[in-house]
């Protein structure tokens, strides 16, 4: 019987305008990172992202990898409050659908990779935060549970106190669909980027998830 379900934020739930990672890094990251004479090129950066390399790879460039992570989730944050000044943070239009699932009875987490600021921030631009139990970003304890470790996910699972076999994980790329399935739960791709391989549901949007959870139900 489903009982729950795990959202994704970004890319998810809302989206950035004109966003473009390697930009982001170059134009936002750099040079919080050469102020502290920290050289990092993209691509060493990408890496530790993606999960090719531990987070704690950047400690040979001289910094405590918690600290590390900190600067990068602080010019996270700013970034994100400008886009939110300019307006290029958008909710998807189907976001709605996640109060009809509440509505349902079930319960609902949200889980990002992003710092739990950053996150609870883009919840809260558009009133999100009311529809989810439980949000949880990146835990600084644990900087290699993000996703597509299930750590963040199972934390989630244990906050809302249901089972792997109760609750339907939901995202839009593969790093949620590995999370989900290392978790052990079913996993619905919102294929607004296209289909990932591995999921065991595939939806268009949210309304889509809405009409799979009643027949669920």
């Amino acid at each position: 019987m489903l009982k729950g379900l795990i959202f994704d934020v970004d890319e998810t739930l809302v989206y950035y305008e004109g966003y473009d990672h390697r930009e982001w890094y170059e134009k936002w990251v750099m040079p919080a990172l050469q102020e502290r004479g920290i050289e990092l090129d993209y691509e060493t950066y990408r890496k530790t992202v993606t999960g090719e390399l531990p987070r704690s790879y950047v400690e040979r460039f001289g910094i405590d990898h918690v600290e590390f992570w900190k600067i990068i989730d602080g010019v996270n944050l700013r970034y994100r409050r400008e886009m939110a000044r300019l307006g290029r943070i958008k909710p998807f239009p189907d976001v709605g659908a996640v109060g009809e699932l509440k509505k349902m009875g079930l319960k609902v987490a949200a889980v990002s990779n992003a710092s739990q600021e950053c996150t609870e921030f883009v919840l809260s631009l558009f009133g999100l935060g009311k529809y989810f139990d439980v949000v949880y970003g990146k835990d600084y304890s644990n900087l290699d549970g993000v996703k597509p470790s299930p750590y963040l996910v199972e934390k989630a699972l244990k906050t809302l106190g249901l089972k792997p076999r109760e609750t339907m994980m939901v995202g839009d790329s593969r790093h949620d669909v590995l999370a989900g399935k290392r978790a052990g739960m079913k996993v619905v791709n919102v294929t607004r980027f296209g289909e990932i391989e591995g999921a065991d549901y595939y939806v268009n949007d949210l309304w889509e998830l809405v009409g799979l959870v009643r027949k669920m139900l």
